[in-house]
């Protein structure tokens, strides 16, 4: 029971020692025989919420699972097993596991490999580099050294009965070392794969945007998901707690005056926190259109909390793509508007200049600007005069950058100017970086 209740946290369901104690005491009321009493028992004392639920399912599936040991081959009709091999001078099969591989005594060996694994501290496996470490302990622990110094006798032996039973057990061993990787793939689903997955997600975050490798884009998209989730839930909560308010007592006993100071009319403090007004201008030239996917990714997961999104998508011209992103699924939105727009040479006056007359009316103090790109106008006119009209009408101009500072200002880059119009400029390229400056991005609609 420690074991299983460690695997469910593994999996993210939270128990408390109080829950692990109650999980004792309804075992102890119904016992183990009838399984799908004891799985109802124990979910309910353990699991608080469907999500909860479903993963107690698979956990307790993976967990009371027994693989079956392959059937040991069938020896020729009448050859004894057992004891008998190498005569009164040959070595006699008093080892345990040897029996147990000769006999098939499936319970037995579970019993002894689940025994070897307390022992060699399997559920302590997180990696999957370890496996091949925690399968040889396990395998130590049942005494694999022992059966492999056996059946080296047994050779030495040479008669043909010692040799047959040698074959026999060398078969045998080979079946027990696939159980035993089969046990600790187990053991990693149960223990490590929540863990795995953080680690994963760590590396992730920490990965460079404009390099991140086609296999990972999956995981990539769903790190982002979450953490927009995290971030909106954190917001919201915020804005739920400020939307309570507090009791305002002055304006409260002025107007109990007509009540002969009864409060019948409550007054109450609220501070009003207004929704982001965010727009996003992105480079989706070949150099940094993946940074460009992921921010735009990123935003548009956070529609509960953001109140108005108006997204831009530039190389040499720019163009509003916030229709295509509302009008398919999210994936297939980004590859569309890289194909129309992106992987062509820069042109960041340009593009400047098509956002002021798509969209210069509608900028105002409640509107945050974030510009994703690194810079490099291609010697072209930069247009610093359309960036210092933009900062002055907006409230705040945030620019992310993938490239390293120490690259702003060199060659085409034109960095070093445009951060003079800019509230924050920043090096954003990783997951981890973007996830930090769109949080700070939302604390500034928080009442001080």
């Amino acid at each position: 029971m420690e074991d299983f209740i460690k695997a469910l946290r593994a999996s993210e369901v939270k128990v408390s020692p109080a829950e692990a104690i109650d999980a004792h005491r309804a075992l102890i009321e119904i016992g183990y025989a009838d399984r799908t009493l004891m799985r109802d028992a124990l979910c309910i004392t353990l699991a608080k919420t469907e999500e909860e639920v479903a993963r107690f399912d698979e956990c307790f599936d993976a967990y009371f699972t027994r693989d079956a040991f392959s059937e040991p081959p069938q020896r020729p009709s009448g050859q004894a097993e057992g004891g008998e091999a190498g005569g009164a001078d040959g070595p006699q099969l008093d080892l345990p596991l040897a029996q147990m591989l000769l006999e098939g005594d499936q319970i037995g060996l579970n019993q002894m490999m689940e025994a070897a694994a307390r022992r060699a501290r399997a559920t302590d496996v997180k990696l999957n580099t370890q496996r091949n470490l925690f399968s040889r302990r396990i395998l130590d622990e049942m005494g694999l050294r022992e059966l492999e110094e056996l059946i080296q006798r047994l050779r030495e032996m040479g008669l043909p009965r010692d040799d047959a039973l040698a074959d026999r057990l060398a078969e045998r061993r080979e079946a027990l070392f696939e159980e035993s990787s089969r046990f600790v793939d187990r053991q990693m689903m149960l223990y490590a794969s929540e863990t795995g997955r953080r680690m994963r997600e760590t590396l992730l975050g920490q990965a460079k945007l404009t390099a991140v490798e086609p296999e990972d884009m999956r995981q990539m998209e769903a790190l982002v998901k979450r953490m927009a989730k995290r971030l909106a839930t954190r917001y919201s909560r915020k804005r739920h707690r400020a939307d309570k308010g507090r009791l305002d007592v002055r304006k409260t006993i002025r107007k109990s005056m007509g009540y002969g100071g009864v409060p019948f009319d409550i007054v109450w403090k609220t501070e009003t926190i207004e929704k982001p007004k965010i727009v996003a201008i992105c480079d989706v030239s070949r150099s940094v259109a993946a940074a460009a996917q992921f921010m735009l990714l990123f935003l548009y997961s956070l529609n509960e909390v953001i109140e108005k999104l108006e997204a831009f998508a530039f190389s040499d011209r720019l163009i509003r793509v916030g229709d295509i992103l509302e009008a398919e699924e999210l994936d297939r939105a980004i590859a569309s508007i890289i194909k129309k727009i992106g992987m062509r040479p820069t042109d960041y006056g340009r593009a400047l200049v098509d956002f002021t007359e798509l969209h210069r009316d509608q900028i105002d103090r409640h509107t945050t600007i974030i510009i994703l790109g690194d810079g490099r106008s291609n010697y072209a006119n930069p247009r610093l005069d359309i960036m210092r009209e933009i900062a002055h009408r907006s409230r705040a101009v945030i620019w992310l950058n993938p490239e390293p500072e120490t690259y702003w200002g060199q060659g085409d880059s034109r960095m070093d100017q445009y951060k003079r119009f800019c509230n924050v400029a920043k090096v954003c390229n990783t997951l981890n970086q973007l996830e930090r400056i769109i949080e700070d991005v939302l604390r500034t609609y928080m009442p001080r």
